[in-house]
């Protein structure tokens, strides 16, 4: 466990900007010592996110927690399998947090968890890496910033690409004129996604504890369709494609346009391609328009995997000289007025295909945690901080409650309120279960 009071030290300087460069850092301290992690929720992208913690140099992935005991215990035999020790394994990330050694924790839960475990996390003294979307709804994305600020904790949320050595290039051409004032930013998401049916009552499986994995949301019965991952579609515990992959691309436009919270926000689509009880919709449009005459634009066809640029999904800038693409992976392609090629830039990573669901690759996925670990030892700062994390998704959240509400949103700049639309104000935040409520 990293030296407590030397930690909590050097977690205020990072928290106030402040940042030790690695020629101050003697041997025996943050910079040198080994950071232990628990990883909570590893059925899917939790599981992946272990093995690449583990894989670090100086990380020990000390404890895993799930509320299926048939998901923690793979975890548990995988780690053990790749570093020869096995971790110790909780199903209630509650007893997870009070371990003493334990110095951060990576979140990869359905999203109903991800900002109450968050707070929980750094309220005892951890660090937290938090897989996107970083809250379920706005006012738990406020809780965190606030949350970060009042504890000092570092919270980085899973947008990888933040950590793509080419996108970051990429950014830098935007910002140094490369197509000049750029005005206009588009992003897609196209899958295959097949339909979940009727569900059906059941019996809650004896491996799964069905009331923790509810934990903060409002009880619903157990229903045959449901877990492990089809709570994406529905509202009590997903946010939809807009927050299940949106949040990447949407991050990506506000990067390159250099923008925060929207002026005004609206949102079209519906559930168009099966009949089923899929809540969230599976074709979206959501349109942002920022104050300094700039707009974005997202679409997702969960349904229609036809690609745009190429790839099942991306970004595209839009610029008084020229056009710059980002093809949903680390590489990127400038184009003049005339849509002649001025300049392509390949990544030196290896990348799968954009949409795989687990991510872009171990190498380039590796880059994000391992930003995570260096900004624990003070020696780099996040790529994402939570305040960053948060105005990301604010975005599509405000896309969700235009669309649920079929209502333009008109937001006040300086925080992506909403203005002067009581129905979509109550989506602001949910309610939870009688106990659970989010408190700093």
């Amino acid at each position: 466990m990293l030296d407590r009071r030397r930690f909590l030290r050097q977690s205020a300087l990072a928290g106030a900007g402040v940042l030790l460069a690695p020629s101050f850092l003697k041997a025996g301290s943050a910079a040198n010592s080994t950071v232990v992690i628990g990883v909570v929720g590893t059925n899917s992208r939790g599981f992946y996110l272990a093995k690449l913690f583990a894989a670090i140099e100086g990380v020990t992935v000390g404890y895993i927690c799930d509320v299926d005991e048939q998901v923690l215990n793979k975890t548990l035999a995988e780690i053990e399998k790749q570093t020869g020790k096995r971790p110790k394994g909780y199903r209630d990330v509650r007893k997870m947090l009070e371990e003493k050694d334990l110095d951060a924790i990576c979140i990869a839960t359905p999203d109903h968890w991800h900002a109450p475990a968050t707070l929980m996390a750094v309220q005892a003294g951890k660090h937290v890496y938090v897989e996107k979307p970083c809250s379920h709804n706005p006012a738990e994305g406020e809780i965190l910033v606030a949350a970060q600020a009042k504890y000092g904790k570092l919270i980085q949320m899973g947008n990888q690409r933040r950590s793509f050595p080419k996108v970051m290039l990429a950014m830098e051409e935007l910002k140094n004129n490369a197509i000049g004032r750029v005005y206009f930013a588009k992003g897609w998401y196209a899958a295959n996604r097949k339909s979940i049916g009727k569900g059906k009552p059941a019996a809650v499986p004896s491996h799964l504890d069905y009331e923790l994995w509810q934990g903060p949301a409002i009880r619903r019965a157990y229903q045959d369709n449901l877990i492990h991952y089809n709570w994406h579609w529905f509202w009590n515990w997903g946010t939809g494609e807009a927050l299940n992959n949106g949040t990447h691309e949407i991050d990506v436009m506000r990067w390159g346009l250099g923008v925060d919270y929207p002026t005004k926000v609206v949102s079209a689509g519906g559930r168009y391609a099966f009949q089923d009880d899929w809540e969230t919709p599976d074709t979206q449009s959501i349109t942002m328009e920022f104050a300094n005459n700039t707009a974005m634009l997202w679409e997702s066809r969960s349904c229609n995997p036809h690609p745009i640029e190429g790839s099942g999904r991306g970004v595209v800038f839009y610029g008084e000289k020229g056009t710059i693409v980002i093809p949903g992976g680390d590489d990127y392609k400038i184009y003049n007025l005339d849509n002649k090629l001025v300049k392509k830039v390949d990544t030196e990573i290896q990348q799968v295909n954009a949409t795989n669901t687990m991510g872009m690759g171990e190498k380039l996925d590796s880059l994000h945690l391992q930003n995570f670990v260096d900004a624990i030892r003070n020696q780099k700062k996040l790529t994402s901080p939570i305040l960053e994390g948060h105005k990301s998704t604010l975005l599509a959240q405000l896309g969700n409650i235009s669309w649920r509400t079929g209502s333009v949103l008109n937001c006040d700049p300086s925080n992506g309120h909403i203005l002067n639309n009581k129905n979509a104000a109550r989506l602001w935040k949910r309610e939870y279960a009688k106990g659970w409520e989010m408190k700093l």
